[in-house]
């Protein structure tokens, strides 16, 4: 099982907030117990920056996100692909994962409405 979590960079040890403009991703793989860190295409993206890094997620065949939250559309990209998204309970990724295997975490319900800019007029 891949497992990803948004982080800031390919050392780092904690959990970014920002699910789609994260620099980078941790990936876990269970079977391994390894981390491969992947640059997030989609991180400087004008818009869009969820949807592009859900499908970038979805085509590195990941099973499970954990993330502090996630906007409406990505998330819709990530069930469709049938990838879980759990809510991390920790600023540490490592934490995260050994509660994921621990079966501690819950899945994400509150959906984030993101940074999108409107305009009215």
């Amino acid at each position: 099982m891949k497992i990803a979590i948004p982080t800031i960079n390919d050392l780092s040890i904690k959990v970014e907030t920002s699910f789609g403009r994260a620099p980078y991703y941790a990936i876990y793989d269970t079977e391994t117990k390894k981390y491969i860190y992947l640059q997030n295409i989609a991180c400087n993206s004008v818009g869009g920056a969820g949807i592009k890094a859900s499908q970038f997620l979805v085509d590195q065949k990941v099973d499970a996100v954990i993330a502090p939250r996630c906007g409406e559309n990505a998330m819709k990209v990530l069930t469709d692909a049938n990838i879980k998204v759990y809510q991390s309970t920790s600023p540490l990724i490592e934490n995260n994962i050994t509660d994921f295997l621990n079966d501690k975490l819950s899945l994400l319900n509150e959906i984030n409405t993101g940074l999108h800019r409107h305009h009215h007029g």
